[in-house]
């Protein structure tokens, strides 16, 4: 626990460097809102084929709101599919169950990181309301 508060206050603190705490802790509420909003919809779309749209469409709203956005959205997906590979190791007894899958989940989280279009993932038929 140590370790991991560790590596979280120092990413943190490099994150920082160049804006204010204040400027960088209300973007990084703000883009984990919007990792929130983007799993919530998932979930409620329930929509075959559209993990890889609500997974490039969190990372490209929480970026948006600045560098602070992009931390919390890097944290956010990293710890997402680590734990992903932790539970595939109790499920299947292996952590590598779903390895393409995960690579694939943060292709989809850099690219919309990167500011590019989420749409680009986009399933044929997810209804306009996400």
């Amino acid at each position: 626990m140590k370790l991991f508060l560790g590596i979280l206050l120092g990413s943190l603190v490099l994150g920082v460097s160049s804006q204010s705490w204040l400027t960088f802790l209300r973007e990084a509420g703000q883009g984990t809102r919007d990792m929130m909003r983007a799993y919530s919809d998932m979930r409620e779309a329930n929509y075959k084929n559209s993990d890889k749209y609500f997974h490039a469409r969190g990372n490209y709203d929480a970026a948006k709101r600045g560098p602070g956005g992009a931390w919390a959205a890097e944290k956010i997906s990293n710890a997402r599919e680590n734990l992903q590979r932790v539970t595939d190791f109790f499920k299947y007894g292996d952590s590598s169950h779903g390895v393409e899958d995960s690579k694939a989940d943060q292709a989809a989280n850099e690219w919309g990181r990167s500011g590019k279009d989420p749409n680009h993932f986009r399933p044929p038929g997810l209804p306009d309301k996400y």
